[in-house]
């Protein structure tokens, strides 16, 4: 199969790296993890001003219309700076809207994520052990609408955000729900990640919501899988590139550190759990984008992001020595957001488990 990029996302790709590389500075970084809400508000802006926001989104909806591929092309850019702006929540949000929302939903909701004015974010975790049965927040009818009841963690970049798409169960199995962020009975708490991330956890008290369409739930999950792991391969790319600039510079017992075999395999092991990352990355955006079940292929390349994420960014850092743990040389970041991507949705184990039913199902 042919992963290679097409005009129009290599066009995307120049004007993301652009970008991203101008705004993502050292100072804006530190600035931005100090700010109340995490966010670098002005690159927030240029995206918006740059149309990237919308890049994903369909064309009757105000977007570009590069669907999934356009996302992860975006989210690789961002990846390799760390930039702190809530991309990948507001626009897998984005697409599950436009996917399973009704008319009004979308006539509502997706104009703001487009312009950046009225972000969304997910809600998609919780404290308690998974269950493979569904969301343990649960849903039920009220009028029109319908209430939830529960509590959800970790939810990104969740201040600053106008709604939030809720997984929750009911009678008749799980599904996704439109929050207002404001609403009555909903209770947030500030809860800053590893990486710097002020995420939120929410407390629903009988919040008032309105559901998506049936097989949302499938979408938010596998479109936050493919979104994690695009994130994670911009990380791990910037990482080893970060690693590989240094080791070109410092010298040891008169040469650069690049010029000795163990140093040269570390980075190579990189390199090969990035492509492998990679591949299955597009496998499953190809699938996506052609409208097929792509859940194995998302839960496949979500557990290189885990596993081979992680291992890239802590090796990255090893290779930097001394000054790795200095949390004023930028290696650190990269580190901070690999260990915070590859724990999401519950890590490698977790992601092992479900693909593991995922194929027995299939197979029975």
């Amino acid at each position: 199969m042919d992963f290679t990029l097409g005009e129009e996302l290599e066009e995307v790709r120049g004007l993301a790296r652009q970008i991203f590389t101008d705004y993502a500075t050292a100072d804006r970084l530190r600035a931005a993890e100090q700010s109340e809400n995490g966010v670098d508000e002005e690159l927030w802006k240029a995206l918006v001003e740059s149309g990237l926001l919308g890049i994903a989104l369909p064309e009757e909806d105000g977007g570009a219309g590069l669907g999934v591929g356009g996302l992860c092309v975006l989210l690789e850019e961002q990846g390799r700076t760390v930039a702190p702006v809530p991309v990948w929540p507001a626009l897998v949000a984005g697409l599950t809207i436009a996917g399973h929302g009704t008319s009004e939903q979308r006539e509502s909701l997706l104009p703001g994520i487009v312009e950046g004015t009225a972000r969304v974010t997910v809600a998609l975790e919780e404290f308690a052990p998974a269950d493979p049965a569904g969301p343990a927040c649960s849903a039920t009818p009220d009028g029109d609408g319908w209430k939830l009841t529960g509590v959800k963690a970790v939810v990104p970049s969740a201040f600053g955000a106008r709604y939030v798409l809720v997984t929750a169960r009911t009678e008749d199995g799980p599904g996704v729900f439109v929050v207002e962020t404001s609403a009555p009975g909903m209770v947030w708490e500030r809860a800053e990640t590893t990486s710097r991330d002020v995420a939120g956890s929410l407390t629903l008290e009988g919040a008032p919501a309105q559901a998506l369409g049936e097989g949302a739930l499938r979408t938010v999950l596998d479109l936050t899988r493919v979104a994690v792991t695009a994130v994670q391969a911009g990380v791990a790319d910037g990482a080893m590139r970060l690693a590989g600039s240094y080791l070109s510079e410092r010298e040891q017992f008169g040469r650069p550190l690049a010029t000795f075999q163990a140093a040269q395999h570390q980075l190579a092991d990189c390199y090969i759990e990035i492509e492998a990352m990679k591949v299955c990355l597009w496998k499953a955006v190809s699938l996506l984008d052609a409208g097929e079940d792509a859940t194995t292929a998302a839960l496949t390349a979500k557990w290189w992001a885990d596993e081979g994420g992680l291992n890239t960014v802590h090796r990255a850092q090893h290779l930097h020595g001394g000054i790795g743990v200095d949390v004023d040389y930028p290696v650190h970041r990269y580190f901070l957001w690999g260990k915070q991507l590859s724990g999401t949705l519950g890590g490698a184990s977790a992601d092992l488990a479900e693909l593991g039913d995922v194929l027995a199902g299939a197979a029975s």
